[in-house]
């Protein structure tokens, strides 16, 4: 738990940011905590409506309690037309500031409301697919039950947005590629070593590539592909590869999980790209192979993110040690390899 002066300082220095901004105490302010919640769901929704919807008010009250947030402020949050509303710059660095001070606020209640019954710390953890669906399930299942005491909340997101939700306080500590974090938060975040991977071509059991025990993405291109999403690390890395081979990416479409990839590929609709080690969750139940990549891309780096090691809680350091501690864990678990 961190002490008092721990939070006071934080608080301090939240109030440092905010003079810089030209926002001024005038003695009578007042900030309660409803309030900065429901501009915190503003922002992350983008409407009113829907934010007076998640904090269970009325969109009146909302609206109300957001100028009176102005008020008190003596800044505007937002400008408002028939269109919407379009938050300021101000509002930004606001969010940043609530996010921090929120956090503390529920790092406080729940660190009271459960030291009772064991729960002492709480770690805000964003990671992308890959590294949940190869390590974190285990590197986590052992964090726990060295530290029963700390719960951790887990957000998949994409490599960027991972960066993202760290660079503005939504994570404690992020997972993501390590060479697809976003150039512009860059200068605000900290990359540490976690884990590496490797991507493979994955083909229906009767495809024409299925012998092959190596290919390039070129041998691939060819073909239908199953791809992921816009904006994940891999559909970027193939259409880096594709431009490169100055091929066209066939996508024949587009899903969010590695289940359903290899569930339309053993169905015959495509060749898809993912990591080995959560291909072969699949390929013993589905009639799948996997195929090395000879790409010099095909092994990746995913690297923990956080904004200041200094700056963590106590317990997410101990995560980040912890996270840190099993980079040697990289191979495929009790797989035998395609015939």
């Amino acid at each position: 738990m961190r002490p008092a002066a721990t939070y006071g300082k934080a608080l301090m220095r939240h109030a440092a940011i905010a003079f810089r901004h030209g926002w001024r105490y005038d003695g009578a302010m007042k900030l309660d905590p409803v309030s900065l919640r429901l501009f915190v769901a503003v922002m992350e929704t983008g409407a009113i409506a829907r934010a007076a919807e998640r904090e269970h008010i009325a969109p009146s009250a909302a609206s109300r309690r957001l100028a009176e947030l102005e008020a008190r402020l003596k800044v505007g949050l937002f400008e408002r037309s028939n269109r919407g509303i379009e938050p300021t710059h101000a509002a930004y660095a606001l969010l940043h500031l609530a996010r921090g001070v929120l956090n503390d606020l529920d790092g406080i209640a729940a660190q009271m409301r459960d030291f009772g019954a064991g729960l002492r710390g709480q770690v805000r953890l964003a990671a992308n697919i890959s590294a949940i669906t190869q390590f974190l399930p285990d590197d986590l299942a052992r964090f726990l039950v060295q530290h029963p005491q700390v719960d951790v909340r887990l957000q998949e997101l994409i490599s960027s947005a991972v960066a993202r939700a760290v660079a503005e306080n939504a994570a404690d500590i992020g997972i993501l590629s390590a060479e697809h974090h976003g150039g512009d938060l860059a200068a605000r975040l900290t990359l540490l070593p976690y884990r590496e991977d490797e991507l493979v071509l994955v083909v229906p059991a009767g495809h024409a590539l299925a012998r092959r025990r190596q290919v390039r993405l070129a041998d691939a291109l060819g073909h239908d592909l199953i791809g992921m999403h816009p904006g994940s690390a891999i559909h970027q890395l193939l259409q880096r590869g594709a431009a490169d081979a100055g091929q066209p990416l066939r996508l024949r479409m587009q899903v969010t999980g590695y289940d359903a990839l290899c569930l339309m590929v053993a169905a015959g609709l495509g060749v898809g790209v993912m990591p080995r080690v959560s291909a072969a969750l699949y390929r013993q139940q589905l009639a799948i192979r996997t195929i090395a990549l000879d790409e010099p891309w095909a092994r990746r780096r995913l690297a923990l993110c956080v904004r200041s090691i200094a700056a963590l809680p106590p317990v997410a350091r101990e995560l980040v040690e912890h996270l840190q501690g099993g980079q040697g864990q990289n191979s495929e678990p009790n797989q035998p390899p395609d015939q």
